[in-house]
């Protein structure tokens, strides 16, 4: 093996076994000595809790938004590539962009060639070299693949931790969007009722005030439809997924797998329960093709407005084990989403499988903020943590060092009951803190 390729390997072998929180970071780290970037930004709907996975300066990632993003995947419209100038941070920067089979996106930001590397001419200076087309680096193109492929595998095998977080993730998005839009809905429309009084003299200048606020508005109410998409997916939308996953065993198992179609207008499924309910249908399945003798399975889902109805059945002798590992493994999934799974067992017949998946998350009472006996510093930070503020924004605030807020976000947690920094500031906000 030639010794420049050990370096590759390695960085193949890192992707390979990342876990999510890490893939960014890995991904940047092996990008690198291939091409070069002041930041890296992956955008992935598969992960309604992040959607963004980030690595490189703080100043960016830190601000980088989802219509930043949408509005750099708008331009790749069926390209490869994009290369442009776009706003990313709040600020415009030099962006290269790459798509993905996964329909991940990923965004370098201030991209150059790495040192060592053949720098294509720059039109100007200061511009940076155009880097679109086959000046990409195939290995770029090639290890970013390889993280989005790990990404969508990572997200199908969600440990039940993973799901609550996102789920918890998910809701206090919605929750800080549905103000913001509130907030600005009423002043904007206040802003355009004034404006469009006839008692206001100067035309032109109502005119273009209007169009500057009716834009706004439109813009404001797009960011929120958007974000609602990213945790919500059309039960339609998410069974065709399910059925691609499943297509290559459909077409090399020679087994039937059948697909009952759920109304097309059935309620939309919160994020983590579309990615759930793929995974546990992918996991029976697979369950249901090991055995002798089953020659088709069919899956259907369907609605009743409150839960998500799953049914796969198959027509094997009914020999399927209730306590196979992977039959366990699906069942802890189900009750994650507080869920229930029930299987039929019919010697001779097969095995019927029937899942329950409720489309709301469970009713959690939460104690008074009194009854977690925090104290005074303890509530200051939660506090502080609630209104959205880092740790090192807390540790000016209250002048405090970071690691004291460290160590009181670790008692805070600990406290509550919360397993992570979303769930803490959910709970804050559902006692009135804020």
């Amino acid at each position: 093996m030639p010794e420049s390729a050990g370096p590759l390997l390695e960085a193949i072998a890192q992707l390979s076994t990342a876990p999510l929180t890490e893939i960014a970071q890995r991904l940047h780290q092996a990008t690198r000595p291939y091409l070069d970037s002041t930041a890296l930004v992956i955008f992935t709907e598969d992960c309604t809790g992040r959607p963004q996975k980030k690595s490189g300066t703080e100043s960016v990632i830190s601000q980088v938004s989802i219509a930043e993003l949408d509005a750099v995947r708008s331009f790749l419209d069926g390209h490869e590539t994009w290369q442009g100038r776009a706003p990313i941070g709040g600020q415009e920067h030099p962006v290269l962009a790459l798509p993905s089979p996964t329909n991940a996106l990923l965004v370098l930001v201030d991209p150059r060639p790495a040192a060592g590397q053949d720098a294509p001419e720059q039109d100007a200076p200061g511009q940076v070299a155009d880097l679109t087309g086959q000046d990409v680096p195939w290995v770029v193109n090639y290890l970013w693949n390889l993280a989005a492929e790990r990404i969508r595998e990572k997200v199908a095998d969600a440990p039940p931790s993973y799901l609550i977080e996102s789920r918890a993730a998910s809701a206090e998005r919605v929750r800080v969007t549905a103000e913001l839009v509130d907030r600005h809905s009423t002043t904007l429309e206040t802003l355009l009722a004034a404006l469009r009084s006839p008692a206001l003299a100067d035309d032109a200048a109502r005119k273009s005030a209007t169009d500057v606020a009716a834009k706004a508005l439109v813009e404001l109410r797009t960011l929120n439809d958007r974000t609602t998409e990213l945790v919500e997916e059309p039960v339609a939308t998410a069974f065709q997924r399910l059925r691609e996953d499943l297509r290559p065993l459909t077409h090399f198992s020679g087994i039937d797998v059948q697909f009952i179609e759920p109304p097309v207008n059935g309620r939309a499924l919160p994020g983590e329960v579309a990615h759930a309910a793929r995974a546990i249908v992918r996991g029976l399945v697979l369950a249901m093709v090991e055995q002798p003798e089953v020659r088709r399975i069919r899956t259907q889902w369907d609605c009743d407005g409150e839960n998500l109805l799953i049914n796969v059945r198959d027509d094997g002798m009914g020999n399927l084990s209730t306590d196979a590992p992977s039959i366990a493994r699906m069942a802890q999934r189900v009750e994650v989403l507080d869920g229930r799974m029930t299987m039929d067992l019919m010697q001779g017949w097969g095995a019927d499988i029937a899942v329950t998946l409720p489309l709301d998350p469970p009713g959690r009472k939460l104690p008074d903020a009194a009854a977690w006996d925090l104290g005074e510093r303890e509530l200051e930070v939660l506090q502080q943590l609630a209104a959205g503020q880092r740790n090192r924004t807390i540790a000016a605030k209250l002048h405090l060092s970071e690691n004291t807020v460290k160590f009181h976000l670790r008692n805070i947690y600990r406290k509550l009951g919360a397993t992570s920094r979303t769930e803490a500031i959910a709970m804050a906000h559902s006692s009135g803190l804020h």
